[in-house]
């Protein structure tokens, strides 16, 4: 593992580590303290936990990272941490034929929902250098006019990436709004860096082919046929996020 490369393994977990000695509720048998719990649930919900967005969980993670492991694992589910950006989630556990069962649900992405979320790590990749990478729904949208087929017209092409823009921003918070936000959601946004691990660099190729594939057939094809509603088996945090996420629950 790189310097670089977030943390899989368990720090060592000493005798001074959180625990909690007093049930929560009357036949409350846990031994984890509230916090870390809130933490533990965070991470199962998905599609990740962040300090920005949820202090409180996060310091909780920090402190109490082995036993919160060790509660994933017992769940077939595997935690990531990448301390140098803050931000940390789970996975599914890979087996060597896939036996293991799975614990959370794999988040469904629309065709537009891929390359969106493709293109928002490309720009991540290209810019972080400079520190906070920004990005303008309309520069964004243009970027992706390539993938509109000669059959969907301007105003329904639009109202798709519109929903796509929102998922970002709302169910799988890749998106951070600056400024306001009207009908269409935030005009400007800040690019997540835990779009990095949302799709690994292996996906990112492949994906990358085939979508460049096809944005070539669309601009040559006069009338032909396209499909632009395609689902897309990209995975939410790290190989898994369920789908039951909301935008806010911070430190809930």
């Amino acid at each position: 593992m790189t310097d670089n490369e977030p943390s899989t393994e368990a720090p060592d977990r000493g005798p001074d580590s959180p625990s909690q000695d007093a049930g929560l509720w009357p036949g409350d048998t846990g031994t984890l303290l509230d916090r870390s719990r809130r933490a533990l649930l965070e991470l199962i919900r998905g599609p990740y936990l962040s300090r920005a967005r949820s202090p409180l969980n996060w310091a909780a993670l920090r402190a109490d990272e082995g036993a919160i492991r060790s509660r994933l694992n017992d769940l077939f589910l595997e935690l990531v941490v990448d301390a140098d950006a803050e931000f940390a989630f789970v996975r599914a556990v890979a087996g060597d034929d896939n036996t293991f069962p799975r614990a959370v649900r794999t988040q469904s992405l629309t065709f537009l929902d891929t390359v969106m979320l493709l293109t928002l790590r490309q720009r991540l990749v290209a810019e972080d250098r400079d520190g906070r990478v920004i990005v303008g729904q309309d520069e964004v949208y243009e970027s992706l006019q390539v993938y509109r087929t000669p059959d969907r017209d301007e105003r329904d092409f639009a109202k798709r990436l519109n929903s796509s823009w929102n998922s970002m921003v709302n169910k799988l918070r890749v998106l951070h709004p600056v400024g306001e936000s009207g009908a269409e959601g935030p005009a400007r946004a800040e690019i997540s860096p835990v779009v990095r691990m949302l799709v690994d660099s292996d996906r990112v190729r492949a994906l990358g082919a085939a979508y460049g594939a096809l944005a070539g057939v669309h601009e040559s094809a006069d009338g032909a046929d396209g499909d632009a509603d395609g689902e897309a088996d990209a995975d939410g945090a790290g190989d898994d996020a369920s789908d039951e996420t909301t935008a806010d629950k911070d430190d809930s």
